[in-house]
């Protein structure tokens, strides 16, 4: 990779960073796998840069790589790392965390590729047509997959729902 391919490489991975780990944190609701997931798709993105910039592609394939790698986590369920019970507690922005933890802890219970679907519908705000195209899926599929993971959130947080609508 050319010097200048690499100086526009760490600058778009400063600069989206950010905005993966939210997405990766959201689907798998652990800080540390969020972390791992970035990584991941920082490389890939790093390997593959001269191809993806030519292409302008850029931000499309590290979503579809995080998802993919997501997924593909999930599928295979054989990570020999062991979570610990305790996290180090660490103060949030002025949000409503209890409300933030309820979510996360829904969004867990949904199955991988319903979580996937739900997190960059609702949360990265994109259409169903670009959600089938990260996830290489059919645009019924995602609709399918976006309402039965929208159905048993709302199932979980029926009886949360007092607690959701307090100001």
């Amino acid at each position: 990779m050319s010097e200048r391919g690499e100086t526009e490489y760490r600058e778009f991975a400063s600069a989206r960073a950010t905005q993966l780990f939210r997405l990766a944190f959201l689907m798998c609701g652990d800080w540390h796998e969020a972390e791992d997931l970035v990584q991941t798709t920082l490389a890939s993105l790093f390997v593959a840069w001269n191809r993806v910039r030519r292409r302008n592609s850029m931000d499309t394939y590290a979503r579809r790589v995080l998802v993919n790698a997501f997924i593909s986590q999930r599928r295979l369920k054989r990570s020999g790392e062991m979570p610990i019970a305790q996290i180090a507690d660490v103060r949030a922005p002025a949000v409503d965390a209890d409300l933030r933890l309820t979510l996360v802890a829904a969004l867990r219970t949904l199955p991988p590729r319903s979580r996937a679907v739900v997190v960059l519908r609702y949360l990265e705000d994109h259409s169903i047509e670009s959600v089938a195209e990260l996830m290489n899926a059919t645009p019924a599929a995602v609709k399918s997959l976006n309402t039965r993971g929208l159905a048993q959130l709302r199932e979980l947080l029926s009886g949360d729902q007092q607690h959701l609508l307090q100001p």
